[in-house]
């Protein structure tokens, strides 16, 4: 009873920031709009082919997306900070809790995104144009592409977050040390199944 009180505590503080974040994620995409074919630059470095459109929107809306992609990027400190502020305060959590979760947060994040773009991404994309033959050429869209990089990205900085949500779990009372102890087996087999999937 007192985590169904504090759950709806924390969706009701997160909603009196999301007309704030959502205006903030619109003028930051906006923003980030004129570079964004710097950024599709940067993204594609790793690839060697050209992209191609198959659409008349197409490129525009690749833009778009590379934009708002590095919108939620830029913006990732505020939103995790937002999050953990609503958290924070019907779990009854420390200024000094908060601001750890806040930092560790961010830092692993932005940790697993870099580690993702450098080392992963190569080789991912390496990995699956090795299937490439005379038969099967590559022709790459630019959309597509954009969508496969940014949730590639996102879905490992994510994944990198997870420890973190883990402790805060465990001292809210939702898990317990000896529950991560018991289940460190399907833990683990769920981390390769997803770097699998990756």
């Amino acid at each position: 009873m007192a985590f169904h009180t504090s759950l709806i505590t924390f969706l009701s503080e997160l909603r009196k920031s999301i007309r704030a974040l959502a205006i903030s994620l619109f003028i930051c995409t906006g923003v980030i709009f004129i570079l964004s074919p710097q950024l599709l630059h940067f993204v594609q470095d790793h690839l060697a082919d050209k992209l191609y459109f198959f659409s008349v929107a197409g490129p525009f809306l690749a833009h778009v997306k590379l934009a708002l992609f590095a919108a939620v990027y830029v913006l990732m400190p505020w939103l995790m900070s937002v999050l953990w502020r609503a958290l924070g305060k019907p779990f009854g959590v420390s200024g000094s809790e908060l601001f750890f979760f806040i930092f560790f947060t961010c830092l692993l994040f932005y940790a697993g995104t870099l580690f993702c773009y450098y080392v992963t991404l190569p080789f991912g994309i390496q990995f699956l144009l090795g299937f490439s033959s005379e038969e099967l050429k590559p022709v790459i869209s630019v959309g597509r592409f954009v969508n496969f990089t940014t949730i590639f990205i996102l879905a490992f900085g994510l994944i990198f977050e997870l420890p973190i949500f883990m402790v805060f779990m465990a001292k809210v009372g939702v898990f317990s040390r000896r529950f991560y102890e018991k289940n460190r087996r399907y833990a683990l087999l769920l981390i390769a199944v997803l770097a699998a999937l990756l």
